[in-house]
């Protein structure tokens, strides 16, 4: 089973000051599409202005209904069973949710902003 990489969209995006709180959704999709080809499965969690996002090939994108943390957690503990699991974010208290659950946490810079 491929492992499973979960990615804090919010969090990523506003990691670096570029200019993204002009075009939430944009910088999501720029972010979406730099994902693309890895080994892993992956899974972006937006929210918010970003919320329309859509999944393209090798992203499924998650739209969260409320906070972002919340579905990224819910994410780890339903499909995280039995493999690998990484959660890129810097956010300390969703690190320490998912870090109980079993899953590794690696920061933003970890994944390709473009």
């Amino acid at each position: 089973m491929k492992p499973l990489l979960v990615v804090d969209a919010a969090n990523v995006v506003g990691s670096v000051p570029d200019g993204w709180w002009r075009d939430r959704a944009g910088a999501a999709e720029r972010l979406r599409d730099a994902l693309q080809g890895r080994d892993e499965e992956v899974v972006l969690v937006v929210e918010g202005k970003a919320r329309n996002v859509s999944s393209i090939d090798d992203v499924r994108v998650v739209a969260a209904p409320g906070d972002g943390d919340d579905t990224i957690v819910e994410v780890v503990r339903t499909e995280g069973a039995g493999r690998s699991v990484t959660v890129v974010t810097a956010d300390r208290e969703l690190r320490r949710r998912v870090t109980a659950l079993g899953a590794e946490v690696a920061g933003p810079t970890s994944v390709p902003r473009r």
